[in-house]
């Protein structure tokens, strides 16, 4: 079975001796490794300001609170997305108001963000689904016209660009995820993007229970609420070396989704997400579009090609009944979504099978 997501790990040689390096070296917190890993982020990625975070999750509720997010506040954000985008705003005790989305993209609509706009939104969470850029031209001018912070949810689409730069760096905020199945993992870990360096210290502090790291504590004073939200070096080493060897990982995912848009042109009833011409998505999933998706899942699982929808729409969780809205766009989509398998492990051969088998069925 072709699977529709897979661990990547570098080599044993490169990793196993990094490890054992930090793991008798008695400094297993947070610590030299961690501001390494901050470093080589910014330095491979064109990202500033980053802070390691325990997760993906945790980083946007950092950015959800240093962006102002309060009790009685509403953040737009979108229900395309893994779950844990909108239970962050919950944990702020704000609202959730949802914005349709792009039938064509499944990507969060920027006039759908426009007429959700109140006095009480306070941010926009935009997420790049699947690794498809969102339209963040226009979504930047909607934030900026009415002064709301802007939050980029790039758990999907590490090394995608917009308009030429790096996705986490349009957004006020940008977060990432390290968690086992993205593009790459420190087995568990994420990173928080400010554009603003005047945040960088309150979001240490709010990652280490309010406090500074390095300070003594009999000398701190806590003036805000903080959490355990910091990553130690032992992820920070798994990271370091993950970068060594990340660049051909992503060129073979968006080798392999740029030769699913050329091959699906060719056939009819096949469809695929597409997003601006702006954008370069990094495929960390390929979506594909048709009316007959259910059909291509049951074929290409027979076949042995893991294919599914993976998520589901958070609108329809119980947690968010409050934020209950009609979103015909979603539905459209949602009908018509398939995934399928995009990433290193798909070889050449594999993804001619894979369409070879689309193309029959």
């Amino acid at each position: 079975m072709i699977p529709l997501v897979k661990v990547a790990f570098p080599p044993k040689e490169i990793l196993l001796p990094a490890l054992e390096s930090v793991l008798y070296s008695g400094q297993i917190a947070e610590g030299q490794q961690v501001y390494d890993f901050e470093a080589a982020l910014e330095a491979q990625f064109g990202l500033s300001n980053v802070l390691a975070m325990s997760s993906g999750t945790a980083a946007l509720h950092a950015a959800l609170t240093l962006a102002g997010v309060l009790p009685g506040d509403e953040v737009i954000s979108t229900p395309m997305t893994a779950e844990p985008t909108n239970t962050s705003i919950l944990y702020c005790g704000a609202k959730v108001l949802w914005a349709d989305v792009d039938p064509s993209s499944g990507n969060i609509c920027p006039d759908s963000i426009r007429k959700n706009i109140t006095k009480k939104t306070k941010a926009i969470v935009v997420v790049h689904y699947a690794g498809y850029p969102v339209s963040l031209r226009k979504i930047r001018a909607i934030a900026d016209e009415f002064n709301i912070a802007l939050i980029e949810d790039c758990a999907h689409a590490l090394g995608a660009t917009y308009d030429g730069k790096p996705i986490g760096t349009i957004g006020d905020f940008g977060i990432f995820s390290f968690q086992a199945i993205k593009h790459m993992t420190t087995v568990d870990g994420g990173a928080l993007t400010m554009k603003n360096p005047g945040h960088v210290l309150a979001a240490k502090k709010f990652r280490w229970f309010g406090m500074l790291k390095g300070v003594p504590r009999t000398e701190v004073d806590i003036h805000s609420v903080g959490f355990k939200y910091n990553m130690n070096n032992v992820n920070a080493t798994i990271g370091i070396a993950q970068l060594k060897h990340i660049a051909p990982i992503l060129e073979k995912h968006i080798s392999n989704g740029n030769y699913y848009d050329t091959e699906f042109e060719k056939i009819p009833g096949i469809d695929y997400a597409r997003c601006d011409t702006e954008a370069n998505p990094s495929f960390w999933l390929y979506t594909l579009l048709s009316d007959h998706a259910d059909d291509i899942e049951k074929a290409l699982n027979s076949s042995g090609v893991m294919a599914s929808k993976l998520h589901r729409p958070n609108n329809l969780h119980s947690i968010f009944s409050h934020s209950s809205v009609e979103l015909p766009s979603l539905e459209k989509f949602y009908q018509r979504l398939l995934h399928i398998p995009c990433g290193w492990w798909v070889t050449d051969e594999d993804r001619a099978r894979i369409v070879e088998v689309i193309k029959r069925g």
